[in-house]
């Protein structure tokens, strides 16, 4: 399978999540809370089964890490090429009822993320992005995929996202005092959809000044270099797949080179 195939099946797959996703919120659904406290939700556990199998069934060679099997206790050692998925990411706010979540199949090859679907259910939009083709689309329901790009910051100012979730004032102060930078607006947004809004263009910054597990950024990272972005670790150095623990280092992720304070 090459990597337009490849590309096809996580977005099926991404699909078919997004919608079981919207089915257990329209129907209701008790949230629980993992061995480290994080939320879990039917939803979650639904999407990813859905997912891994789909995955297993048509790349039976490519081992698949995902999140929720991970905290289950069912370790799958990374190779040369493997999948990495987060069936929700943003289960909190998913939980509180907001709209920014995501479903994340990423595709790793010698530790880069080639190839990333990410689908946002509230919104019903899907993106697909191909980082070695620089291929990267967006569809919006049932309508036709459209080309999208990231852009280089704007006259006027940078749009920066900032986590919902794990704000860091302090932090952020002092990064955004470094660069000078010139702001139009910072906004609160949940989950990977962050990327999914620098690629195609309508934001500029994700500064994310603390940790995160590889399943939140590897589809994200994918699909923001297939639009012309860039996301590195917070030292600059390439943000890399298949580490001991699955663990990140703070990021920053931005629109086209360019666009960098």
């Amino acid at each position: 399978m090459d990597d337009t195939d490849a590309l096809e099946l996580a977005a099926g797959l991404a699909a078919r999540a997004a919608a079981a996703i919207r089915a257990v919120r329209a129907a209701g659904f008790a949230v629980e809370r993992k061995a480290d406290h994080s939320p879990v939700t039917e939803a979650d556990r639904i999407a990813e089964a859905l997912i891994v199998e789909g995955l297993r069934a048509a790349t039976p060679s490519l081992p698949v890490v995902a999140e929720e099997e991970v905290a289950a206790g069912l370790v799958t050692a990374p190779a040369e090429r493997f999948w990495l998925v987060d069936p929700l990411d943003g289960t909190k706010e998913f939980a509180k009822g907001l709209d920014e979540y995501a479903v994340c199949i990423g595709l790793i090859e010698a530790g880069c993320p080639v190839l990333g679907v990410l689908a946002l259910p509230a919104t019903d939009e899907l993106f697909g992005g191909l980082a070695r083709r620089g291929i990267a689309w967006k569809q919006q329901g049932d309508g036709a995929r459209a080309p999208i790009s990231a852009r280089a910051v704007p006259a006027g100012g940078a749009v920066l996202l900032d986590s919902r979730s794990h704000p860091n004032p302090a932090r952020m102060a002092g990064w955004l005092a470094e660069r000078k930078l010139k702001l139009a607006a910072v906004q609160p947004m949940g989950s990977a959809m962050k990327f999914a809004r620098l690629a195609e263009g309508a934001a500029d910054f994700v500064p994310r000044l603390g940790p995160t597990m590889e399943w939140d950024t590897a589809a994200g990272q994918a699909l923001l270099e297939a639009a012309g972005g860039q996301v590195l670790a917070e030292d600059g150095a390439p943000l890399r797949y298949g580490k001991p623990g699955w663990r990140n280092s703070g990021f920053v992720a931005t629109g086209l080179p360019g666009a960098k304070g």
